[in-house]
């Protein structure tokens, strides 16, 4: 499968697993290709509604952006199956 497919596959799932919660602003962070093992992480970023600023005092206060949630989505390249959803964690 090309780079596209599975960005786009990764997206939809993300979108269909966190309808409930109001998931918007899905956004590509990072993709990469494991060769040996033929998956594709694929790191989508998105906010949900208890990440928005409460109101105008704490946008003012430095809570003007949006926090994100990020998640890691590991397709099979073979058939486009994900076979999980991750919690990124930062190599900092």
């Amino acid at each position: 499968m090309e780079v596209k497919q599975a960005v786009t596959l990764a997206k939809q799932h993300i979108a269909e697993l966190f309808a409930d919660e109001g998931a918007k602003n899905l956004g590509l962070e990072e993709v990469e290709f494991d060769e040996s093992a033929g998956v594709w992480r694929v790191t989508i970023g998105f906010s949900r509604p208890w990440d928005e600023p409460r109101n105008v005092l704490a946008s003012l206060a430095g809570e003007g952006l949006a926090k994100r949630t990020y998640k890691i989505v590991n397709v099979l390249d073979s058939d486009g199956q994900v076979l999980s959803v991750k919690t990124y964690q930062s190599r900092s």
